[in-house]
């Protein structure tokens, strides 16, 4: 049967949509659609019309002329599609699509191309011929007609998810009102570049990502994020491509568009997941070229021996395996368009396998099991130091990092009215601190165990009012100059979503963090993990990983994959949290989260079962069929009418239970209550002391 989704196809228009505003692909399809249903339908009354005559007129020569006529209607567009299938060696419902422009294909040449057709269909056709040319007029049209029915109703679930895939697309805008010399002027948006202002009015969809320099408005991001609330967004928020700006006049400066805006990561996702193939499929095409060849000899050799054309008809169609293609297909395609309406992007359908089995979850604290949105909570100078000098020197050296801690040094700055001042020489070192160069001076800003390094002493500091508190050191020219406090709030929802792993048997939730005992603790205590690394450096989450897969753990690590690029890559799953307009989350994980909500973790793990369970139904179910079809072809009970009645009808079934899984996680809410500590179960949580050995 023909692929679930052609990226070709949608490559193609994605091309075409830049261009022009002609129909669709879908709406294309969905007009082919039409005009095959007319056709079967013509299809269908000559066929009733044919049996009437035999039946009820008692005119068999006329009945046999019509049911003729019927299944060469019907019959051509199955065997013409085989024919071309033969010639080209592709799926003849890809319509030649080839890449737009010369693109090369990206996906992974070892397995077959996702256009390669493994010649089961011919099966059918065969059946077609040999019944039409023995004379079985009726039996041929019959054939040919449940045949087109089944392939009718696959196509159009196919189109419907295709469909959800194929909006993203649409809502890419293609003009834009850019700023230039203070006049707007109308420009492509696809030549947008960054740095460049563009007018974003009430109702228009944002042309590229950017950041709002003047206005405040409602912004709908339900397209990328899965998010059905509105956000509200002012000066210096991040705004997404293809979002929709529903009140105010935003002024927005322009960070990335194109293909390098967050939409179009989207929807090289999605095409990335349309190309993938889970195990069973793999597993097919692998055997595929072998198949048709031998059930052509075993037909051969059941007419040999019964001299009965109609056995080998029937065993043509019980042996065109169309409900075992669309099994596992059909399953990922719906799982996929369900994920993706709420803002989880699965890279590769394997990874979607692989989710079930998940027994550990590693989890950042900052950024995914916090907001991110840490405040400065005291300021605590050194004797003969200012608190204003103390955050000037601070926020100055961090300002050129993009970590919370820096944003929230800087916010406080400029809320104080804070002059910041220049820095040179600036270098990050992951997980420890920042350095730099003020007036000539080196500035050293991090954590306790870091200045400590530097030979830096702090032992004049009174660290015991920082309690619970996340503690920045600040020194100058190896002398220290105070500590700044900051807090975190915990996510919405996360202590909930810990007690729906809980439920979901996932044994081990680690939260690590490069934070301090107390504040650590204190967050542990909030949402429920059941073990806490604190004062772990970015190799030591990589060690976690293994120790935990040493131990037979199946290990998905989620962070915002800032500085967790070795421990996203080590993870059997890795979860992005947050990864709208990030390229590093994006582009480290093999699942992309595009909002923070905690309970898409859950619901991923839910679909991964659901998704195999589903396919395990379709196969099993189908099998069952295929032995029960060779059962009565061996005790003489199966007609070739029959046994095309059976095939759609399995095929039918199939695409029907798959369907069930687009309603998946229609019952999620963007933003769970915070579940009180203790509440629901009490827990006892185990202290991990900064070394992945003891975990």
């Amino acid at each position: 049967m023909s692929q679930i989704v052609s990226d070709a196809s949608i490559t193609e228009h994605q091309h075409d949509h830049e261009h022009d505003h002609g129909p669709s692909m879908a709406e294309q399809q969905d007009r082919k659609q039409k005009r095959e249903f007319f056709l079967i339908l013509l299809g269908g009354i000559l066929l009733l019309a044919a049996l009437a005559a035999r039946y009820l007129l008692d005119t068999p020569d006329q009945g046999d002329m019509i049911a003729a006529v019927a299944a060469i209607l019907l019959g051509q567009k199955i065997v013409r599609d085989a024919f071309k299938s033969l010639l080209t060696g592709r799926c003849p419902h890809d319509h030649g699509h080839s890449h737009a422009h010369g693109e090369a294909c990206d996906h992974d040449h070892d397995e077959p191309h996702a256009h390669e057709k493994s010649h089961m269909e011919e099966l059918v056709a065969l059946a077609i011929i040999a019944s039409l040319c023995s004379g079985q007029y009726l039996e041929s049209g019959s054939v040919a007609f449940f045949m087109l029915i089944s392939s009718l109703i696959e196509h159009r679930t196919a189109t419907g998810a295709f469909k959800a895939i194929e909006d993203l697309i649409r809502i890419t805008p293609t003009r834009a009102f850019k700023l230039v010399d203070g006049q707007e002027v109308e420009a492509d948006a696809s030549e947008l570049v960054e740095g460049d202002v563009v007018v974003v009015r009430p109702g228009d969809n944002i042309p590229a990502d950017g950041v709002i320099i003047s206005g405040a408005s409602t912004i709908n991001q339900a397209n990328i994020t899965g998010e059905s609330l509105p956000v509200e967004k002012s000066v210096d928020d991040e705004v997404f491509s293809g979002t929709t700006n529903e009140t105010g006049v935003l002024q927005v400066r322009v960070t990335s568009a194109g293909k390098d805006s967050t939409l179009g990561k989207v929807k090289d996702l999605i095409l990335q997941a349309s190309f993938s193939k889970p195990a069973v499929v793999r597993l097919l095409d692998k055997y595929a070229s072998f198949y048709t060849p031998t059930v052509l000899m075993i037909a051969g050799i059941v007419y040999f021996i019964t001299k009965d054309l109609n056995n080998a008809i029937v065993l043509l169609l019980i042996s065109c395996p169309c409900a075992i293609i669309l099994a596992a297909p059909t399953g990922m395609v719906a799982a996929i368009s369900a994920a993706s309406r709420l803002g989880v992007y699965v890279k590769n359908v394997s990874d979607l396998e692989v989710a079930r089995r998940i027994s550990a979850i590693i989890f950042d604290k900052t950024g995914t099991l916090t907001v991110g949105e840490l405040d400065v909570s005291r300021l605590y100078p050194a004797e003969g130091v200012g608190p204003a000098d103390l955050l000037q020197t601070a926020a100055s050296v961090e300002h050129n990092s993009k970590h919370p801690v820096a944003r929230a040094l800087v916010r406080t700055a400029k809320k104080a009215q804070i002059e910041l001042a220049q820095v040179t020489d600036f270098e990050e070192v992951a997980g420890r601190g920042v350095k730099g160069t003020i007036d000539g001076q080196q500035i050293i800003v991090g954590r306790e165990a870091w200045v400590g390094e530097m030979g830096i002493d702090i032992s004049s500091l009174d660290i015991s009012e920082g309690e619970g508190m996340s503690l920045l050191f600040v020194a100058r020219d190896g002398q220290v100059l105070g500590w700044v406090g900051m807090e975190d709030k915990v996510r919405a929802g996360a202590a909930h979503t810990m007690d729906e792993l809980e439920d979901l048997q996932i044994k081990r939730r680690v939260m690590i963090t490069g934070d301090r005992k107390s504040p650590a603790m204190k967050v542990a205590q909030q949402v429920h993990v059941t073990d806490v690394e604190y004062e772990a450096l970015p190799g030591d989450k990589l060690e976690l990983v293994k120790q935990l897969k040493a131990n037979g753990h199946t290990v998905c690590v989620i962070g915002d994959g800032v500085n967790d690029g070795p421990a996203l890559a080590a993870g059997d799953v890795s979860i992005a949290m947050g990864a709208a307009g990030s390229d590093v989350a994006i582009n480290s994980a093999t699942v992309a989260l595009m909002n923070n909500n905690l309970n898409r973790l859950p619901f991923l793990i839910k679909l991964s079962r659901s998704t195999v369970t589903v396919i395990r139904q379709n196969l099993i179910g189908t099998m069952i069929y295929i032995l029960f079809m060779i059962g009565l072809l061996w005790a003489g009970h199966l007609t070739p009418l029959g046994a095309a009645i059976g095939h759609g009808v399995s095929s039918i079934i199939v695409i029907f239970n798959s369907a069930r899984l687009i309603r998946e996680g229609e019952d999620i809410q963007d933003h769970e209550p915070v579940a009180q500590a203790g509440t629901k179960r009490q827990r006892q949580i185990e202290t991990v002391d900064a070394k992945p050995e003891t975990a």
